[in-house]
């Protein structure tokens, strides 16, 4: 399993509300998983949770089969830049780098996703720009633009090409396609499916966009599953 989540109850603060419950979730090796659920209903902790970016103090989140609630912040920072690509819903894009300096990054901050970088192609800017390629973005004239510079369809796809950088075992993205109409939605999530499939990848994807739920392999109702916690969550 990529990801193994028992007897999870979440709180801000120890005498705050449950904010997440969620007694058992597990996510197998390249599933595709479509988390929904109103606002409140802890989509972006239990992504949180599950990129080690904060940790509950009742339950267990493995990821990789790493507890990492076991695990002191710096550790959870570099497990996660080994490990975990992230999509931000707002991209995130750092404004004066290149295209391809940005889809390069997470290079900079892991060894082990420089070297799977390396072993698919012959350099970095190389295996950025076969990321780019496959994510519609193969126009030469654009790679080293700053990411200011691109429209908004342009940086969700950077984005998603630096979080694939390095061929990550497990892809988290948090409402990527929110700012983007209907038909380039699902053509983005179907090229983010193609190279998740090359790759290996398990991608976590968190919407609000029901009509997306049908490309996926499975869907996380989280109105449903943390029912013990919403709807008083403030997430």
């Amino acid at each position: 399993m990529i990801i193994d989540v028992k007897g999870l109850e979440f709180r801000w603060k120890p005498d705050a509300p449950i904010v997440l419950a969620i007694e058992d979730l597990t996510v197998a090796a390249g599933e595709r998983l479509f988390i929904k659920g109103p606002s409140g209903s802890g989509k972006s902790t239990l992504l949180g949770l599950v990129a080690g970016v904060t940790t509950a103090a009742v339950g267990s989140v493995r990821v990789i089969d790493q507890a990492l609630e076991q695990l002191g912040s710096v550790k959870r920072d570099h497990f996660r830049a080994d490990h975990i690509g992230y999509i931000f819903q707002m991209f995130n894009l750092i404004p004066y780098l290149s295209v391809v300096d940005n889809v390069t990054l997470p290079c900079r901050f892991s060894a082990r996703r420089r070297g799977r970088a390396l072993s698919r192609g012959r350099s970095l800017n190389a295996e950025a720009k076969r990321l780019l390629q496959h994510l519609d973005m193969d126009h030469a004239d654009l790679h080293q633009r700053a990411a200011t510079t691109l429209s908004v369809g342009q940086q969700q796809r950077v984005a998603a090409a630096r979080a694939l950088m390095g061929s990550p075992e497990l892809l988290i993205a948090d409402e990527p396609t929110s700012a983007l109409d209907a038909d380039r939605r699902e053509s983005f999530i179907r090229l983010l499916f193609d190279e998740c499939r090359e790759s290996g990848a398990t991608l976590v994807f968190v919407s609000h966009d029901a009509s997306l739920e049908h490309l996926f392999d499975r869907t996380l109702d989280l109105a449903a599953v943390n029912g013990a916690a919403w709807p008083s969550a403030e997430v």
